[in-house]
């Protein structure tokens, strides 16, 4: 089962790095990078560059579908559920909604302890004890996601959220003709989303974005106020560079949570990425 869930989900993943990771941990990224520099200075070792990102110009538009949402209503229930337990930071509540046994946590391998619950391997996978709650966001995170799509080579497991349609041959060409890396790029959600001149949702219309695939600059920065929306750095395939709400363009091949479907409905069954290892 394992080395199915392994091949078979990975479709558009398998072409992309972890984008969604950089979002999750976007707020963190200036402040580690800063420590790493102090560390480095106090040791007296020379402080490595990374490569300049590559410039920025027109590019071809490659078509993106957007997975449709999974109106199961029993999954529907599950997700409410989901919701209210990583609200109210109830463990046990969640608990009811995995698994008992046969959890399945796959990175590189299935890194799931089988002498270990369900919840237990569950928590380990995305840290769900992180003292900055960073684990129940998750689960709230995927709470909150309405698409799921079957493993073509595992019946009845489906994962969220479900990967959009993209011509591989096609993303491919793309990465090679901008010089970039997979991860730069992401999706908009729906068609017509805005690209503005400014981060801040005031800010004078750049232009808005098509079903296509968009550049992600690597300079995002998070909001001074805390509260305020992410606005991600994007570049179009005009060659035009604005900001889009981080909220309406999604990443490609980041971490997936798995359902399955017993006598008694829904339930996680488990999880594709998570913590290091």
């Amino acid at each position: 089962m394992r080395s199915a869930v392994i091949a078979a989900t990975f479709t558009v993943a398998a072409l992309v790095l972890i984008f969604a990771a950089n979002l999750r941990l976007a707020q963190q990224v200036s402040a580690q990078q800063l420590l790493a520099q102090q560390r480095v200075a106090q040791q007296g070792l020379p402080q490595l560059t990374p490569p300049p990102p590559a410039p920025i110009k027109p590019y071809q538009a490659v078509a993106v579908t957007p997975p449709v949402p999974f109106n199961d209503p029993g999954f529907i229930a599950l997700r409410k559920q989901l919701a209210d337990a990583a609200t109210h930071k109830d463990r046990a509540a969640l608990a009811k909604l995995v698994v008992a046994q046969s959890f399945f946590w796959i990175q590189d391998k299935n890194l799931a302890d089988p002498h270990k619950s369900g919840i237990d391997n569950l928590a380990k996978a995305i840290n769900l004890d992180a003292q900055d709650g960073s684990g129940w966001e998750i689960i709230l995170g995927d709470a909150n996601e309405p698409s799921a799509a079957e493993i073509p080579q595992q019946k009845g497991v489906y994962c969220a959220p479900a990967d959009p349609a993209i011509d591989p041959a096609a993303f491919e060409a793309l990465g090679k003709a901008t010089g970039t890396d997979p991860s730069e790029w992401g999706y908009p959600i729906k068609d017509g989303v805005e690209v503005q001149a400014g981060a801040a949702p005031n800010a004078p219309l750049v232009e808005k974005l098509g079903l296509n695939l968009v550049r992600v600059l690597p300079d995002t920065a998070p909001p001074t106020d805390p509260n305020a929306p992410l606005f991600l750095h994007v570049a179009t395939p005009s060659g035009k560079t604005g900001f889009a709400d981080a909220q309406f363009i999604s990443p490609l091949g980041g971490d997936q949570m798995c359902y399955v479907k017993d006598a008694t409905g829904w339930r996680i069954a488990g999880y594709l990425g998570g913590a290091s290892q």
